[in-house]
């Protein structure tokens, strides 16, 4: 297991060639200290496993890594399959390369607003719809608690226990490191 930093493991979600919104996720607190677990998974992709604190209001550190490479129906079952089945919605997206293409989403994503405005619709299509025109390369539904964990993050934690023991050292280290008693809220 590499055990590498969080916005990395970020990169990789972003540069896999899979449906962008296939991608699934589950978060909460980290169970025995501060800051956040979350699992994000893809059914070709396989599942990614985060640790983050919020060091002060600017700064996010935090370690991860690959736990599978496949999601299996078993480790599915702790995930939301559909986005009305979740608490809400996730996406990871990567800044556009140049101006031209940043204007070019914009424009994008104003008329997406605008035919929503003037269309029955529901806040998960305009997500979805949203999201495609900003091209993100991963988003979903998710299961979050920010004040606790929710029931499938203690399972997908039981069943990578390793992975669990391995980055709740990596990230106390850090918190160790930082000088920080306490995550910033």
């Amino acid at each position: 297991m590499r055990i590498r930093e969080w916005q990395d493991i970020l990169e990789d979600v972003t540069e896999r060639n899979v449906d962008p919104d296939d991608w699934r996720a589950v978060a909460g607190d980290r169970s025995g200290g501060v800051g956040e677990d979350m699992y994000l998974a893809h059914p070709r992709a396989g599942v990614f496993f985060l640790k983050t604190y919020a060091k002060n209001p600017f700064e996010v550190r935090g370690v991860g890594t690959q736990v599978a490479r496949q999601l299996d129906d078993e480790i599915g079952s702790f995930l939301p399959n559909r986005r009305e089945e979740a608490g809400g919605r996730f996406a990871v997206r990567s800044p556009p390369d140049d101006e031209d293409r940043a204007k070019q989403q914009a424009t994008r994503l104003e008329e997406v607003v605008k035919a929503h405005a003037d269309a029955p619709t529901t806040p998960g299509d305009m997500f979805d719809d949203m999201m495609d025109a900003l091209e993100s390369p991963a988003f979903g539904p998710m299961e979050y608690d920010q004040y606790d964990r929710p029931d499938e993050l203690e399972e997908l934690s039981d069943r990578f226990e390793e992975a669990e023991e391995l980055l709740s050292s990596e990230l106390d280290e850090l918190i160790e490191t930082d000088e920080v008693d306490r995550g910033f809220m």
